[in-house]
């Protein structure tokens, strides 16, 4: 079998999976380095890595996007550019993958439209595969997304989040990907984002066989987390029920929250019958020997708490989020209440504000509001701005329910129904005046920005 590269449009990509027998592997460098490393492996790293990695035969290699951008520049003082720039010189014919949160980007809150359309304009020079969420699975919120990357002849991997609960049925989940599939055309392939390794297999087997029974030409990627040990079972279930890619890491690197190792992968389905498309398993080994040595300098960045958390699906915190959350804990002095925090505060504010999923910016949302209600003594004593405009509707409906009316009352005030009727709904973000910004920040440093 042909080895999709870099190049190919989004009709021959879905063209080929379509006709493909076994499944493919999309390397989560990125992920990996946000959920066990806060995002703190460097560029230098991935170098190293390049030249193996290419010839491993990955169908994509997750490289950019989710939080790794902001970290480049802040914490790494990375051009993320340059840093595409340099590993596609290395790596010709590798699909670059990126995590795009939808109207808030690469960031927290949603931004202007023309702001939106610019940034994913620029990075698709060199992003080819993109796999894009909104918290709330609000399909508007991710529709200028859709329409850049197609404009830009790249593809489109529009994500339906998972979580579990009576609300996250089968069929809620078909009029997401029904929703979905009236925007952007069937030259997609959609992902399954089970954003916090959530669920059993057989949960997560019934809801690919779902899909595939309704949408049996739509390629579905299933991505997962291994914070409870079961990852490689899920990804089991989602191939043996019509997964066509599905995501791991390298070995020498994965930890406890990011994703499980690409050769276990392989090795246990190959023992089921399903072969990985166009890997080397020679290169996947020689990748993790390679840089096996660098992870001793990243020991600073791994998690405050070691070992899998089966706990998680009580909590429901996304993997990307769990090292960071940890580390917040343990600067702020209370790594000794998180018992309280994961396991009783976090699932009842869950359950309060809409359960609705657990990912940024909303895992977010849930996480402060929970440290605040057991820190402060006081429940919904000291909300956020973000909650407020989470309970404004400005993130986009509440998918299922919405909280009860105490809640509204102690976060927007006693006129709360006033303020709601005045300020709510989706924000109509006027545009930025991008080139006085740019003209207003080389005035502040002293040099044009990139």
């Amino acid at each position: 079998m042909e080895r999709i590269v870099q190049g190919a449009s989004p009709a021959d990509i879905v063209k080929q999976l379509q006709n493909s027998e076994g499944y493919f592997i999309t390397n989560t460098a990125r992920d990996l380095s946000q959920s066990d490393f806060k995002n703190r492996i460097l560029l230098h790293t991935d170098l190293m890595a390049a030249d193996a990695r290419e010839r491993a035969g990955y169908f994509s290699l997750e490289i950019t996007g989710g939080a790794s951008v902001h970290v480049d520049i802040l914490r790494k003082q990375v051009d993320p550019f340059l840093k595409l720039q340099l590993l596609r010189e290395k790596m010709p014919t590798t699909m670059f993958q990126t995590l795009c949160r939808g109207v808030n980007l690469f960031g927290y809150r949603p931004y202007p439209q023309n702001v939106i359309r610019f940034t994913v304009k620029e990075f698709a020079k060199y992003v080819d595969v993109w796999r894009t969420f909104d918290f709330m699975n609000y399909i508007p919120n991710m529709q200028a997304v859709f329409e850049e990357v197609a404009k830009a002849g790249k593809l489109n991997e529009p994500c339906i989040c998972f979580s579990t609960g009576p609300e996250h049925t089968d069929a809620y989940y078909l009029t997401k990907v029904k929703e979905i599939l009236e925007v952007t055309g069937e030259d997609i392939v959609l992902c399954i984002k089970n954003h916090g390794g959530l669920g059993t297999p057989k949960r997560i087997g019934e809801l690919v066989n779902t899909i595939r029974q309704k949408y049996p030409d739509l390629p579905l990627h299933y991505h997962g987390h291994n914070t409870d040990g079961n990852d490689v079972g899920r990804i089991v279930a989602a191939v043996k029920s019509g997964a066509n890619i599905v995501d791991a890491a390298d070995a020498s690197f994965t930890g406890f929250y990011g994703q499980p190792p690409i050769l276990t992968v392989i090795q246990t389905l190959k023992e089921l019958g399903h072969n990985a498309n166009t890997i080397d398993e020679e290169a996947v080994i020689e990748t993790s020997e390679v840089i096996r040595d660098e992870r001793q300098h990243y020991e600073a960045f791994e998690s405050q708490i070691k070992g899998f958390q089966p706990t998680v699906q009580i909590h429901k915190l996304p993997g990307g989020a769990m090292g960071s959350s940890l580390e917040q804990a343990a600067k702020g002095g209370f790594l000794d209440k998180m018992p309280d925090i994961l396991h009783k505060e976090l699932p009842r504010v869950q359950k309060e504000l809409g359960n609705y999923w657990s990912v940024t910016p909303g895992s977010q949302i849930l996480w402060t509001t929970a440290v605040s209600n057991v820190q402060g003594g006081e429940r919904y004593g000291n909300p956020s701005g973000d909650l407020r405009n989470l309970l404004l509707g400005k993130y986009g409906p509440f998918p299922f329910y919405e909280p009860e009316d105490w809640i509204f009352e102690k976060v927007l005030g006693t006129d709360w129904k006033k303020v709601l009727a005045e300020e709510g709904g989706v924000e109509d973000i006027g545009d930025m005046d991008i080139a006085k910004e740019k003209e207003t920040l080389a005035d502040r440093i002293g040099e044009d920005p990139t």
